[in-house]
Order: structure tokens, then C-alpha cells, then sequence
């Protein structure tokens, strides 16, 4: 019976941690970016756009339909009959007519969807680079949140640990109340710390989970390619080589220059508009004309006499006029934000070299001798807390300072509209 109950305390342990796991993600940037461009809403929503798009050029290309009319006698009162066709005592008369275009203005529309089809992928495109920075710049700052939390459980940890021992001391009357107060407080503005800190980095993952189409209860764990830190300096780039990369790869800069041509193209498309179609007829008539079994040609053509587009001729002129100068704002701010994020790349790279690779590890090693200084009496509670409050700002601040640089790198991916730094 202990056989058994042990057998199955074991599955039931190993099916519960085979769940855990598969509730866990493992998630490094490269997998994200898949998950991104395979899965995310918008994306597909916008993709849909440039199906849309597509189907207008279909449109576009389709002739006018004929059309067919026809009257017939609906009543003889001399016959007293219904519907009749006969020559005797019938009549009846038939047309065909189909409308045919001038100026070309199906070519013309052909054009101007061509245009939109490449406006849509062009508006996609941005929409991939917005979200990827969002993507990636978000998961820097959860990576960097989540290896301070682990600061704020490794010092609460102790802290706890440190607090017991008070007691047990306090109790014994070997020290004053004020240190255990001391020590109490110190653990409560932690796990306020850390609980604040907790609270951001969920949603983090929350925006993570959004992008890349992840299920809302699924454990992330981010994992950072190291390679990643070792990427080309900032100081090997120049301010002009990436505004050259800007300017030929940001899709909204390539959106507001297509935007031109699609107002150029609409022009004139309206002013084909204003030359008037002919419609050719064919018609039968049986006894309605002269002479009878009459059959008749004809042409219908508008004089343009009052109506000649005037209105939307003239609003094409504005939009070209309103597109070009889009295309100048576009490139004064494509300007301002590549030299900005260049400037403080390079700032954020100086302040990043400026600190000891060992700096860390340094650190660590002192706050061990630090807490056997402690254990040994050498030092006092205070000397203690405060080496313990020095080490949890300089970690902390040393992951801002890294997450600082993954940022700034992306930033100039992202203001230059490519992948400088993979």
C-alpha cells in the first residue's frame, strides 16, 4: 500500500512539474520577432489592407457593362389582348447600349489603384516597424527589470534572514529594539520596492504577450543573446551614413513621397474625367418608326458646358500641393531623429565604457566580505544596511544603464528604418 501511494505521489509530482513546464516560455528575441510577424493582430489586419488594396486594381480593369432595354405593348384594346408582338397587332422595341470611355480613364484608374496597392504596403511596412521597436524595446526593459527583481529577492532574502536572527537576539536581550525596528523597516520598503517592480515588469509581459499573440497565463522567462552586447560600436557609425539608410528604408518617409504620386496620378485621373464618354446604341423598333421593322444606331455624348470636374481637378492640385509639403516635414523630422538618436547612442555608449566590466562582479565579491565583516562584529548594523543600500542602487542602476544602451540602439534601427544592430 506505501508502494503504491509513494507511486503515485511520484506521477502525480511528475505530472504537475511536466505542466509547469509547459506553461513556461523560454523567450529570446529572435523566437519574439517570429511569433511578431507570424502571429500579431495588427499586423494581419493591416495585411488585409493590402488585399483590398489589390482587389481595386481588379476594379479598375473591368469594362463597363452593356446594357439592354425593351418595351413591349402591354395591352391592344382594339385586339383586347396582352403582351402582343406580331406585325399585325404587336409592337415592341429593343436597345442595346454600351458606354465607352475616352481619354484613358480605365488605364488611368488602373494606375491610381496601383499606387494604393503600394501606399497599403508601404503603410504595413511602418506598421512592422513601429510595433518591432515596440517589441524590442519592451523586451529589453522586462529582461532588465526581471535581473533587478532578483537584487530585490536576493536583499529581502537576507533581510529575512537577518530579522529572524534579531528576534532570537532581541529576545535574549542582547541587543536594543531599535535595530530590529531598524532591520523591520528596511524589509518593508524592499517589498514595496519589489512589489512595485513586479507590478511593471507583469505589464511588460502583458505588452510582450499582445505583440507576439501569446496566451495571457503564459510564463515568460526572457533569455538575451549575449552576442548581442557585442555588437558594432555607435562611433563606427557616421551621422550622414544613417541618414542616407533612413531616407532609402523608413517606410514612412517612402509613404509620404507614394502619397505625392497618388495625388500626381488622381490629377489626372480627374482631368480625364472632365472629356465625356460616348455611349453607342444599337436598337430594333417593330412598328414605331419609320419604316417599320426600324433598325437605328445611335451616340450619346455630355456637352461639357457647365460641368467639367472644375471641383475635383482643383482639390487634386491642393493634395499634390499638402503631399509635397508632408514630404518635406517627413524629412525635417526623419533629420532631427536620426541625428538626436545618434547623439544619444554615442552618450550612453561613453557612459557604458566608462564603467569597470568587472564593476559587478567586484561588488559582489565585496558584499561577501561585507556581510562576514557583519557576522564577525567588525561592522555595525548601520555600516551594514548601508553597503546593502549601495549595492541594490548600483545594481539597479547598472541594469538601467544597459537596458539604456539596448534601447539606444534600437532606436537608431528604428529612426533609419533597418537592422544596424541585430
Amino acid at each position: 500500500m506505501k508502494t503504491i501511494c509513494s507511486l503515485f505521489t511520484f506521477m502525480l509530482g511528475f505530472v504537475l512539474l511536466t505542466h509547469a513546464q509547459n506553461d513556461t516560455l523560454k523567450l529570446d528575441l529572435n523566437r519574439a520577432e517570429k511569433l511578431f510577424l507570424t502571429n500579431n493582430y495588427q499586423l494581419l489586419a493591416s495585411n488585409y489592407q493590402i488585399s483590398e488594396a489589390q482587389a481595386e486594381i481588379i476594379t479598375a480593369k473591368l469594362f463597363d457593362n452593356p446594357e439592354i432595354s425593351h418595351e413591349n405593348l402591354f395591352y391592344n384594346h382594339e385586339t383586347k389582348k396582352f403582351l402582343e408582338t406580331s406585325l399585325a397587332t404587336g409592337q415592341f422595341s429593343t436597345q442595346i447600349s454600351q458606354l465607352i470611355k475616352l481619354a484613358g480613364k480605365r488605364k488611368k484608374n488602373v494606375q491610381f489603384a496601383q499606387t494604393g496597392v503600394k501606399l497599403a504596403e508601404q503603410e504595413y511596412a511602418e506598421t512592422i516597424r513601429s510595433i518591432r521597436f515596440q517589441l524590442r524595446t519592451t523586451f529589453y526593459k522586462a529582461y532588465f527589470k526581471s535581473q533587478s527583481a532578483k537584487v530585490y529577492q536576493q536583499e529581502i532574502a537576507a533581510s529575512e534572514q537577518l530579522f529572524k536572527s534579531y528576534q532570537q537576539q532581541l529576545k535574549q536581550g542582547n541587543i536594543a529594539q531599535k535595530d530590529g525596528i531598524r532591520i523591520q523597516s528596511l524589509l518593508i520598503n524592499l517589498k514595496a520596492e519589489y512589489n512595485n517592480l513586479r507590478n511593471e515588469l507583469e505589464d511588460d509581459y502583458k505588452d510582450i504577450k499582445l505583440i507576439c499573440a501569446l496566451e495571457a497565463n503564459q510564463r515568460l522567462i526572457l533569455v538575451l543573446d549575449s552576442e548581442r552586447a557585442n555588437a558594432a560600436p555607435i562611433a563606427e557609425l557616421s551621422y550622414n551614413a544613417l541618414l542616407d539608410s533612413a531616407r532609402t528604408n523608413r517606410a514612412d518617409y517612402q509613404l509620404a513621397k507614394t502619397s505625392v504620386v497618388l495625388n500626381q496620378n488622381n490629377l489626372k485621373l480627374q482631368k480625364a474625367l472632365a472629356i465625356p464618354d460616348i455611349e453607342l446604341s444599337l436598337s430594333y423598333d417593330l412598328k414605331g418608326n419609320y419604316p417599320e421593322k426600324y433598325t437605328g444606331l445611335g451616340i450619346r455624348v455630355p456637352i461639357p458646358l457647365f460641368n467639367r470636374n472644375q471641383g475635383e481637378i482643383k482639390k487634386a492640385k491642393v493634395g499634390i500641393e499638402a503631399a509635397n509639403t508632408n514630404v518635406k516635414m517627413v524629412e525635417s523630422l526623419l533629420e532631427n531623429e536620426v541625428y538626436n538618436s545618434y547623439q544619444t547612442a554615442l552618450r550612453s555608449e561613453q557612459q557604458f565604457k566608462a564603467i569597470d566590466p568587472q564593476f559587478s562582479d567586484n561588488f559582489e565579491q565585496l558584499m561577501v566580505g561585507i556581510n562576514k565583516n557583519f557576522s564577525d562584529r567588525n561592522l555595525s548594523l548601520i555600516e551594514f544596511l548601508d553597503f546593502y543600500a549601495s549595492y541594490k542602487e548600483s545594481t539597479l542602476q547598472l541594469n538601467q544603464l544597459k537596458f539604456e544602451r539596448y534601447s539606444n540602439r534600437e532606436e537608431i534601427n528604428y529612426v533609419t528604418g533597418s537592422t544596424i544592430f541585430k
